[in-house]
């Protein structure tokens, strides 16, 4: 059976809409998996329900997290926050992060991952490089530097990519249990990995939009982590 792919969703709470781009769908698709949007709920018995239905799981881009999360006050700079969707993603990840189950972060789900596992973020960003682009979606915008004998590098195949970026917040500390493995020219983080899990990895820009090998390469890997993993 094709491994089910549960991909988290955006939630708006002044309009009651739970929203998704199409993008991330295709590219599980593409990749050989079954995408299965999972909204965000006030119910913890949710959890238990998307880990029984899913193998493998994406958290997506989206807003800003609380920085309540990883104990500061909210700074000058912070943008929107999403109570709902921080407290529930939160939730899964950590469920996640405890077990060997497949998983990658994406933007904001980078960060999720690192802040589940204990890590801080940068609230904005103030290195002198924009991480803002104003250039289409599937536009590469900056190098990043992959470190070797990381599972980023063994997946790409490489030590050096270009992608692209549409973030403000960023990891600041990895979290226990996980690592840096790639970063941009200015030093903002942009992967981190689980040291002793089979494939947990958060990269900080949006591969579902690129249209390079690379991007494809992480999608194809996350599914057959499950096979792996079965």
């Amino acid at each position: 059976m094709k491994a089910i792919i549960g991909i988290s969703a955006n939630h708006n709470a002044d309009e009651s809409l739970y929203s998704l781009r199409e993008a991330y769908v295709i590219s599980v698709r593409d990749a050989g998996g079954v995408p299965l949007i999972l909204p965000a709920l006030d119910d913890a018995m949710l959890v238990d329900e998307y880990l029984d239905i899913c193998d493998a799981f994406i958290f997506s881009g989206g807003g800003d997290i609380d920085p309540f999360y990883w104990g500061e006050v909210p700074a000058t700079g912070l943008g929107e926050i999403n109570p709902l969707r921080d407290s529930f993603e939160l939730m899964l990840a950590r469920r996640l992060l405890l077990q060997n189950i497949p998983v990658l972060g994406i933007c904001r789900g980078c960060q999720l991952l690192s802040v589940a596992a204990g890590g801080k973020l940068v609230q904005d960003l103030a290195t002198g490089m924009t991480h803002e682009q104003s250039a289409p979606r599937h536009y590469p915008f900056h190098d990043i530097l992959v470190y070797k004998e990381t599972l980023l590098a063994r997946i790409l195949d490489s030590y050096e990519a270009r992608v692209n970026s549409f973030h403000h917040q960023a990891v600041r500390e990895a979290g226990v249990g996980m690592r840096v493995s790639a970063r941009a020219p200015d030093g903002t983080i942009e992967a981190i990995e689980s040291t002793d899990k089979s494939f947990q990895l958060g990269v900080q820009w949006h591969p579902e939009f690129l249209r390079d090998d690379y991007s494809q390469r992480l999608f194809r890997a996350l599914i057959e982590a499950v096979y792996g993993a079965r």
